[in-house]
C-alpha cells in the first residue's frame, strides 16, 4: 500500500502543469525531458492513476488535480518557511491568482501594489471570466481567485468583496444611428453589440431583464480585452456593458440609467496558513472596499 508521494515526482508534475509541456518543465528543473517523463510516469504508477493527458497543452485528469493541489500547497508552505527563516530569495514566493479582466483593468493591480514588498511575492495572474475562475481553483491551477461564486470551492475559504456595477453604454453617434425612433426594448436586441468573449453573457442578461425575451438576433463583435472593449463601445462599433469606472473616462451615453447590472465578486483562497497569502487577501479586500459597491 502506498504510504507517501515522492516529493521530486510531485514537484515535477507541478512544473509540467505550470510550464504546459515536458520540455519546458525540464528546462525549469534543469533535467532532461526524459527524466521529467520518467518521474511523471513513476508517480502515475505509484498512485495507480493517470494524472496527466499528454496533449498540447497538457491537461490534468481529476486525479491529477488532487495531486497538483497538494503540490502547490506544499510549495507555498515551503516558500513561506524559507522566507521566515531568511533563506528565501526575492520573488520565490510565487502566488497564482485568477482574476476577471475588468477587475484586472480597474482596481485589482493597485490592490496588489499595496502588498508589502518585503514579502518578496511573485504574482502569477491568470485572466478568466468571473463565472469561471472558481474552476481554476478546483483544478489546482491557482491558489486564489476573484470569482462570482459565493460558495467556496472544496478546501477554500470565501470572502465577499463587493459588487462591480456595469451600465449599458453606447456612443452618442451610435445612439443617433441605431437607437432612436422606437423604444429601447425594441431596438437594442437588433443593434450590434460588443461582447468580451464567448463566455461573456452580461449583455444577454441585460437584454433578458429589459425585454423578457430569451434569444436575440444581433451582430456580435468579440473584443477580448477590457480597455479595447470599452474603446470599441466609444468608437460606435456597438453597445456593451461597461464598468462604471471605465464609462466615466469616456464620452458615452447611459442607455438605461435606472437599470444598472451589478456583479457580486468574492475572494476565494486555499485554506493555508500562509503569511504571503494572508497579506494578499487583506490587500485585495481593502482595495475592493474602496473600488466596489
Amino acid at each position: 500500500m502506498m504510504s507517501n508521494l515522492p516529493l521530486d515526482q510531485v514537484r515535477t508534475l507541478l512544473a509540467v502543469v505550470d510550464e504546459q509541456s515536458f520540455d519546458a518543465a525540464a528546462s525549469k528543473l534543469h533535467v532532461t525531458p526524459s527524466a521529467v517523463s520518467q518521474r511523471v510516469k513513476a508517480l502515475e504508477q505509484r498512485t495507480g492513476r493517470v494524472l496527466l493527458l499528454r496533449t498540447k497543452p497538457v491537461r490534468l485528469t481529476e486525479s491529477g488535480k488532487v495531486v497538483v493541489r497538494f503540490a502547490r500547497s506544499l510549495a507555498q508552505l515551503e516558500q513561506d518557511a524559507l522566507g521566515e527563516l531568511g533563506l528565501g530569495e526575492e520573488g520565490t514566493r510565487r502566488l497564482s491568482i485568477a482574476v476577471n479582466a475588468d477587475s484586472l483593468t480597474t482596481w485589482f493591480l493597485p490592490a496588489l501594489a499595496a502588498v508589502p514588498e518585503d514579502l518578496g511575492i511573485c504574482f502569477d495572474l491568470q485572466r478568466e471570466d468571473q463565472d469561471h475562475t472558481a474552476a481554476l481553483l478546483r483544478e489546482g491551477l491557482v491558489m486564489a481567485a476573484v470569482t462570482a461564486a459565493p460558495q467556496p470551492v472544496q478546501g477554500c475559504t470565501s470572502r465577499r468583496l463587493g459588487r462591480m456595477r456595469y451600465r449599458a453604454m453606447a456612443s452618442p453617434e451610435f445612439v443617433e444611428r441605431r437607437l432612436t425612433g422606437a423604444p429601447l426594448s425594441q431596438l437594442l436586441p437588433m443593434a450590434p453589440v460588443i461582447v468580451f468573449d464567448r463566455k461573456d453573457d452580461l449583455q444577454d442578461r441585460f437584454l433578458r431583464a429589459l425585454t423578457r425575451r430569451r434569444s436575440f438576433t444581433m451582430v456580435r463583435h468579440h473584443i477580448p480585452a477590457s480597455e479595447s472593449f470599452a474603446d470599441a463601445v466609444a468608437t460606435g462599433l456597438g453597445w456593451g456593458m461597461v464598468p462604471e469606472a471605465q464609462a466615466a473616462e469616456r464620452a458615452l451615453v447611459d442607455l438605461a440609467p435606472d437599470r444598472p447590472l451589478d456583479v457580486p465578486l468574492h475572494w476565494q483562497q486555499w485554506k493555508l496558513d500562509s503569511p504571503a497569502l494572508a497579506a494578499v487577501a487583506e490587500a485585495v479586500a481593502k482595495g475592493a472596499k474602496y473600488a466596489l459597491r
